[in-house]
């Protein structure tokens, strides 16, 4: 089963999906006029309160935060690790790339998402793909589709495989039972949890912008550290993309394809642009403009792949030239830890902190998308059974093997690819900048 689900991945990802992402994302900002001009306008956006008396739903702040909680997360330490150790150093421009042009994605995302949310009976908001697909295209068999979807996708890459990946590198780094490590991580996220979206708002917005910008000064220190290797860096990276060859020795090499697949397959999972869930934290936001929240949600995708995945490639490939020796004996996920082993006082250590606590609050930010797809399937009664279930497997996750729950993660992502982007082209005449 294993085998053919890989199979299936790599057909999907070797070619088709990657063409249909990138040309969405030029379609779109073609289409807008290049929305990304506007991403200073759009940080100012995102941190200029707005007063409008709605104390139930979140403020433009706080849903980039929860946005930011689901996609920043072991994606931008791990992801782009492998994605340069399979597709070369070339990987990290073209992860670069997609996040570049994926705002534009992400802007029109969150626009329909506005702009076709409903209004429940408590006064909260709740949107997404799978209201655009009720209210916007008058289907609701195709929205119930993508809240099965992503359901799914909240228990497999927002859940279980969040919880592994912190109970391994926990159990590898301070030889703690995984068993420990889930139970704690399933009490601290189930608290947060269980408070509901202003719990998990006021969470995000006490921890991520903290833990983003702790993660990005060590890169930048390591950067300073490695500052001969910087340039030529730079250098190899391009090449890498555009002309791909042996690099280190042959340490690490790929083909173009190769390059461009692991780049825009990790900065699609990184960012999510494309997927639409995004999406779904958006329309929890109290400003009633569309075109303001579609651009502050437009910053998430800058800030976690434009500018959080490019230092962590950048420090890598430039720990490769630097201390060629270093990678020889990692594995595919080793290259960041590589890095950091340079950084002054415990690098290690703080790589690890850093991936536990990004985990924590992906577990956190995807179980709100996963209660929004559980409530559009079986209404209210449904919620208590969701967050029950999502805790509970917080703990399951961190003590079994997951090779199948990845693969059929990946599946899942492509699955949800088709949906997400179809709304999108349905009604692109309706979104305005």
């Amino acid at each position: 089963m294993l085998d053919g689900i890989g199979g299936v991945n790599d057909f999907l990802w070797g070619g088709p999906f990657l063409v249909l992402l990138m040309g969405t994302h030029l379609f779109f900002t073609v289409r807008l006029r290049f929305p990304q001009k506007n991403i200073f306008r759009a940080i100012k956006m995102s941190v200029t309160p707005e007063r409008n008396g709605d104390k139930k739903n979140l403020s433009v702040f706080a849903t980039l935060a929860t946005t930011l909680a689901a996609t920043l997360g072991t994606g931008n330490i791990v992801g782009i690790s492998t994605a340069v150790a399979l597709g070369g150093p070339g990987a990290v421009f073209w992860c670069w790339l997609t996040g570049i042009l994926g705002m534009a994605t992400a802007y029109s995302e969150c626009f329909l998402s506005m702009s076709y949310r409903i209004k429940g009976a408590d006064g909260i908001f709740r949107g997404g793909p799978m209201y655009v697909w009720e209210n916007g295209l008058h289907n609701k068999v195709m929205g119930k589709v993508y809240a099965f979807l992503t359901l799914v996708t909240a228990f497999g890459i927002g859940c279980t495989t969040q919880s592994n990946s912190m109970a391994q590198t926990t159990t590898l780094s301070f030889g703690i039972s995984p068993h420990i490590v889930g139970f704690l991580a399933a009490v601290v996220a189930g608290l947060v949890i269980i408070g509901g979206v202003k719990s998990i708002g006021k969470f995000c917005v006490s921890i991520v912008p903290g833990l983003g910008i702790l993660y990005m000064l060590a890169c930048i220190v390591l950067l300073w550290l490695f500052r001969d290797a910087l340039v030529p860096a730079i250098i190899l990276i391009l090449e890498q993309a555009l002309l791909p060859r042996a690099a280190i020795g042959g340490a690490v090499g790929a083909s173009l394809m190769a390059a461009a697949r692991y780049g825009i397959v990790r900065g699609l999972f990184t960012n999510e642009a494309g997927i639409g869930t995004t999406a779904i934290a958006a329309a929890a936001s109290d400003t009633r403009d569309p075109v303001r929240q579609a651009y502050v949600s437009m910053t998430a995708v800058f800030w976690d792949t434009v500018v959080m995945c490019l230092l962590s490639g950048l420090v890598i490939v430039a720990n490769m030239i630097k201390n060629p020796v270093s990678i020889l004996a990692v594995n595919e996920a080793g290259l960041t830890d590589a890095a950091f082993m340079s950084l002054p006082l415990f690098g290690n250590a703080f790589l690890t902190v850093c991936l536990i606590a990004f985990a924590i609050t992906t577990l956190i930010g995807w179980s709100y998308m996963g209660e929004r797809a559980a409530e559009y399937l079986t209404g209210a009664w449904g919620i208590p059974f969701y967050k029950i279930g999502y805790i509970v497997l917080i703990y399951v996750g961190a003590v079994i093997p997951l090779d199948v729950v990845w693969q059929c993660a990946d599946l899942i992502n492509a699955m949800m690819i088709p949906p997400s982007i179809a709304a999108l082209f349905l009604l692109h005449k309706k979104i305005v900048i």
